[in-house]
């Protein structure tokens, strides 16, 4: 409310009934003063005043109604316009209707006159929304787009928040990224995203649609490949994520995963997968594109090198507090970062983590040359965008793209034709395929 805008009967009303009380009590010359200030702040006639002052101030219903001041001829003209108009809103109508009333005129629809455009040009909002309301429809609207029929699969799930200051591994955050280029038409390439809060160790895979199939297919990969239980998995309201199939998944097939969600149009409430989207998919794949066979089981080739590349060698900073600074210009957000670790290095330090599984991805990392294997990552990155994408008419088979049920462990595949011979990353493998990863952390059934 501006500073400017006039009283409303309330407010003087409340301000009267706190000076009636210092009026009765005043001597003449008092009075007098203070009907002169309550002049200034009501606006209201001295004697009006010297009424109400020595009377009750209780509001009193009218004693005779008042008249209408609008008659049938409006009533009759609202409802043809109304309906012309396909019974739009009254804030919608209103401005328009004395040229409104003109043009049906015009077409024989309706007889207008000098006093009906008149009363067309005064008549306010809420009236013309009273009369539109108490005058019956008298033919149905136009067809218009049913609201969105919400997700069943959504009511069962919590919507929460992960703490930026989580320390258990385990509480995942997980994003869909899709490669579709300009067009969302037709299949192509997507990227599953998941990101640990407490170690920032990331997981991707790329699936070929969003059907359930290769979402699961999806998940069934990370959780096969994982070094430590999955405690919560936490995605946006994406129906790829949340259908009856997924939740059959979480619930029987992978026990003990909490199951969560952000809240709707809340890209920040999911922030720290939402940057590795960024850093880490497109900063490598871009915005390309990306629809064939072929390059889904070569972006598979490319994640898993990734996937040793960051996890194992590339330190980050997490956020340790956070305060605020009241300054001239306003509220500053200071924050504070820890000293730089890798994810296993911030996993190692945690319980999270079995001996066994310890010591197998430190022999893994004193194995590989970081230098030749970010060579390595550079060189499938060339060679997926320069695949040729798919071929208007033909289908690919997204089922070729299937993590094998039965493997308990992701192998890459030997290098396509052309492509550089990639280093071996492990010793008992000369050559590619190189297991990555290890036995499931969340039993599948």
């Amino acid at each position: 409310m501006a500073i400017e805008d006039p009283m409303t009967i309330d407010e003087r009303r409340k301000y009267l009934h706190l000076m009636q009380k210092r009026y009765l009590q005043a001597d003449r010359s008092e009075q007098g003063r203070l009907l002169d200030e309550m002049q200034v702040v009501t606006k209201l006639h001295r004697k009006a005043l010297i009424r109400l002052m020595n009377d009750s101030l209780e509001r009193r219903t009218r004693s005779r109604q008042r008249g209408s001041v609008y008659g049938p001829e409006v009533d009759d003209a609202l409802r043809v316009i109304a309906e012309s108009m396909d019974y739009i809103c009254a804030e919608r109508l209103t401005p328009n209707l004395p040229w409104l009333a003109s043009h049906l005129a015009a077409h024989g629809e309706m007889e207008v006159s000098s006093a009906l455009l008149y009363q067309l040009e005064r008549i306010s909002v809420r009236t013309v929304s009273r009369v539109l309301a108490r005058t019956q429809q008298d033919q149905p609207r136009l067809p218009r787009k049913k609201p969105r029929q919400p997700n069943a699969a959504l009511r069962d799930v919590p919507m929460r928040r992960i703490p930026w200051d989580e320390h258990q591994p385990g509480h995942f955050e997980v994003d869909l990224v899709h490669h579709c280029g300009f067009s969302a038409s037709g299949e192509y390439l997507c990227t599953l995203q998941m990101v640990d809060v407490a170690t920032a160790w990331s997981e991707c895979v790329a699936v070929f649609g969003r059907s359930y199939l290769v979402i699961q297919d999806g998940f069934s990969r990370i959780l096969a490949r994982l070094p430590f239980p999955v405690i919560e998995v936490h995605p946006d309201n994406d129906s790829a994520f949340f259908n009856n199939h997924l939740l059959h998944f979480w619930k029987e097939l992978a026990q003990g995963v909490r199951l969560s969600r952000s809240r709707p149009y809340q890209k920040n409430d999911n922030r720290i997968v939402e940057q590795k989207n960024s850093s880490l998919v497109r900063a490598l794949l871009g915005s390309d594109r990306l629809d064939t066979v072929a390059q889904t089981l070569l972006a598979n080739q490319l994640y898993d090198r990734l996937w040793a590349y960051y996890n194992l060698f590339q330190p980050v900073m997490r956020l340790t507090e956070k305060s605020f600074s009241q300054e001239t210009q306003g509220a500053r957000v200071k924050r504070r970062y820890d000293r730089a670790s890798t994810p296993f290095d911030r996993l190692c330090a945690t319980a999270a983590i079995s001996q066994e599984q310890r010591e197998h991805l430190q022999a893994l990392r004193d194995r590989i040359n970081p230098r030749q294997l970010r060579q390595e990552i550079q060189d499938l990155i060339d060679y997926l965008l320069s695949l040729p994408g798919a071929t208007p008419g033909i289908t690919e088979d997204v089922r070729l793209t299937l993590f094998a049920a039965t493997n308990p462990a992701a192998t890459l595949a030997l290098p396509p034709s052309g492509l550089p011979h990639c280093p071996p990353l492990s010793e008992k493998e000369p050559t590619c395929p190189v297991t990555l990863s290890f036995g499931r952390t969340t039993p599948l059934r």
